[in-house]
């Protein structure tokens, strides 16, 4: 199981949100590059970023600080926040990340990631963010039009492998994450299902590992010292390296 040590920008600070709501924002490091060194030093083999500005207005807000963690580590990096065009796939991949997460764009345009992932593969993931069971838009501020299945139904088609399942009401908020909802996903056999929101200790990174899970998104927890990540590494297992590195 892939762990991926979470870096939300805002304002080009490196934060925490809980729930979603950017009123509840905690500061944890003014540099989110020195950040990812931190957690690269500690094992980590691969790092998440979102741009939670970008996320908030629909585009992209935080491209230098994006390009400045992938110039720092050399592991590599999904980001997601703000992308809702082809164009804007390609800005962030010409920051230096590696694999492009889609939300609000997989809701509202499944053409958009049917070409994407038909020009870059599996370097495209979905966010499937959940509120009471619909796929929230926006950086989670509003509720979408679609259910939760029903996006993931439409992404298979689309041929999306790798999905990223929060549950927006356990994010940040140290509760552990839903896991009866991401192993329903697991369940489909559709795609790698990466855990994410309330992961809060090592019961349940062991939860995510259980129910077959392919990674899970660690935030909150690593700030304040409910999980050593260079435990959760060592516990967990690193990822061969041909899983989470460019081919070719």
């Amino acid at each position: 199981m892939i762990l991926y040590p979470a870096i939300d920008i805002m304002g080009g600070r490196c934060v925490r949100l809980r729930q979603g709501d950017f009123a509840q924002a905690t500061e944890y490091s003014a540099d989110p590059a020195e950040q990812a060194l931190e957690w690269e030093r500690l094992g980590a083999e691969y790092i998440h970023v979102v741009d939670l500005d970008g996320a908030r207005h629909g585009e992209s807000r935080s491209d230098g600080s994006i390009r400045s963690v992938a110039a720092a580590v050399s592991v590599p990096i999904q980001s997601g926040g703000g992308i809702r065009s082809m164009n804007d796939i390609e800005r962030r991949f010409s920051c230096g990340v590696y694999r492009v997460i889609l939300g609000t764009a997989a809701v509202r345009d499944a053409e958009l990631v049917r070409g994407a992932v038909r020009e870059f593969g599996d370097r495209v993931a979905v966010g499937v963010d959940a509120k009471n069971g619909v796929a929230a838009v926006e950086g989670w501020g509003q509720a979408g039009s679609v259910t939760v299945m029903e996006l993931c139904s439409r992404m298979k088609d689309a041929g999306v492998k790798v999905i990223i399942h929060t549950d927006i009401a356990r994010d940040g908020m140290m509760t552990g994450p839903n896991l009866e909802a991401s192993k329903a996903l697991v369940g489909l056999k559709w795609f790698d299902v990466i855990v994410s929101g309330g992961v809060a200790s090592m019961d349940d990174l062991r939860g995510a590992r259980d129910i077959g899970a392919s990674g899970a998104v660690i935030g909150r927890a690593l700030y304040n010292g409910a999980i050593s990540l260079e435990e959760a590494v060592r516990v967990f297992g690193k990822e061969p390296r041909e899983r989470c590195l460019p081919k070719g």
